[in-house]
This record gives C-alpha cells, sequence and structure tokens, in this order.
C-alpha cells in the first residue's frame, strides 16, 4: 500500500498561479491528479509516467504542468492562468489503487 499525501492547496485569485504537491511513499508507475466539486463526479486532471510522460484534460492544457522530483518522491502540478473553475478538492492517484486526502484549490476574487 502506498500512502499519498497532497499539499499546497488554497485561496487564489483569477489569473494567479499556485503549486500544488503529492507525496508518495513508494514506487509510482503513474502519479495522476483529479478534481472533484461537490455534487460532481471526479474528473481526471493530469498524469505523469514514471519515464515523465505527461497528458492532460484539455481543459487545462496549455495552462497546467505536472513534473516529477524523484529524489523526494514527489510528484508536482504547477497551475498557471487560474479560473473559477478550477475551484475544486484535488486528488493525489499513484498506480490506480492509492488514493490522498485532497488539498482544496479555491480562485475567488
Amino acid at each position: 500500500q502506498v500512502q499519498v499525501v497532497e499539499s499546497g492547496g488554497g485561496l487564489v485569485q483569477p489569473g494567479g498561479s499556485l503549486r500544488i504537491s503529492c507525496a508518495a511513499s513508494g514506487y509510482a508507475s503513474f502519479t495522476s491528479w483529479y478534481r472533484q466539486t461537490p455534487g460532481k463526479e471526479r474528473k481526471w486532471v493530469a498524469e505523469i509516467s514514471r519515464r515523465g510522460r505527461t497528458r492532460y484534460a484539455d481543459s487545462v492544457k496549455g495552462r497546467f504542468s505536472i513534473f516529477r522530483d524523484d529524489v523526494n518522491d514527489t510528484v508536482y502540478l504547477q497551475m498557471n492562468s487560474l479560473k473559477s473553475e478550477d475551484t475544486a478538492m484535488y486528488y493525489c492517484n499513484v498506480d490506480g489503487d492509492n488514493w490522498g486526502q485532497g488539498t482544496q484549490v479555491t480562485v475567488s476574487s
């Protein structure tokens, strides 16, 4: 069982930037970020493989960037040009089975 811990969420103004982190306790082949708003299903946002291959949802492509620091077993999601519709609880998933508790991102003026 891989332990997953997200951090770095907070309140940011529209157009601003925020970086959230996902620390995993063990080896991860694929690390993904999802987001969820109340009453809605959890949606996939971005993914990075162990080899560094990345994929993004169309809604965040060009604004978000996922990257990894293998020394610290941490994956980051850099979010730029944030919009109000990016407001959500962001969850990290490792290899499909392991979820963190989430970190809240709120985009509001």
